[in-house]
C-alpha cells in the first residue's frame, strides 16, 4: 500500500536550464554573464527556493533568443558568487554539483525551459587503479603548471578516481561531444578508461 510520502519521493523534480556552448562537469567552476529576462527569472527563482538551475550542452540552436535544444543529460549549477561586469550585467559564479538526466523539458511563456529530471547516481569513492597511475601524472602536471584553485587541493584527491576524472574531463582541451560523453559515464573506472582512450 502506498502512502503520500511514497508518491512524493516517486514523483519527478523540476529544475530550470540554462543551455550552453559548453559542459560543465561535478566539482568544476564557470563564470556566466545573464541578461536575458528567464534566465534572471530563473537566477532570482534560485535565490528564493535555495537551489541552483542545470546546464546542459547545445545540440542546436543558441545560447540567446529561442529555446535552444540542449543534450538530455547536464549538471547542476550551484551559485556561489554574483556581481556586476561593466556594463552592469549580472555575472555568476557557478560550480557543478549533482548529475541529472533530463526526462521530459517544457517551455515556459518566457522561453525558460525546465525539465523534469532524475538525479544520476553520485560517485561512490574509488581509489585510483594502477593502469589509471599515467593520468594522476598527468593532472599533476597540469595543476602545476597552470596553478589555479585545485593547487591547494589535498594530495590524496589524486587517490580519488572519480575526482581525477572530472579534473581531467575539464582540464584538457576535449571537444564538446566528448566532454559530454564523459559526463553521462557513472562508473568512475569507466570514465578513467575513456580518458586514456582520448589521450595523444
Amino acid at each position: 500500500m502506498s502512502t503520500a510520502t511514497d508518491a512524493a519521493a516517486s514523483s519527478p523534480e523540476s529544475l530550470g536550464l540554462f543551455p550552453l556552448h559548453t559542459v560543465l562537469v561535478p566539482g568544476a567552476a564557470l563564470g556566466l554573464r545573464v541578461f536575458e529576462p528567464r534566465y534572471l527569472d530563473l537566477v532570482r527563482e534560485c535565490g528564493r527556493r535555495g537551489r541552483g538551475f542545470g546546464v546542459c550542452l547545445i545540440i542546436d540552436g543558441q545560447e540567446v533568443g529561442a529555446p535552444a535544444s540542449a543534450a538530455a543529460f547536464g549538471t547542476e549549477a550551484l551559485i556561489e558568487d554574483f556581481g556586476a561586469d561593466a556594463d552592469g550585467l549580472l555575472t555568476l559564479r557557478v560550480r557543478g554539483a549533482r548529475r541529472f538526466h533530463a526526462r521530459r523539458v517544457r517551455v515556459r511563456d518566457n522561453g525558460l525551459q525546465v525539465a523534469e529530471i532524475e538525479w544520476c547516481a553520485p560517485d561512490s569513492e574509488q581509489v585510483l587503479r594502477p593502469e589509471h597511475g599515467l593520468l594522476a601524472i598527468l593532472l599533476q602536471e597540469l595543476i602545476d603548471r597552470f596553478g589555479g584553485e585545485y593547487a591547494l587541493a589535498p594530495r590524496v584527491r589524486m587517490e580519488d578516481a572519480a575526482w581525477v576524472g572530472w579534473r581531467l574531463a575539464e582540464l584538457l582541451p576535449l571537444q564538446h561531444a566528448q566532454r559530454q560523453a564523459l559526463l553521462q559515464i557513472d562508473d568512475p573506472h569507466e570514465r578513467l578508461d575513456r580518458l586514456l582512450v582520448l589521450l595523444p
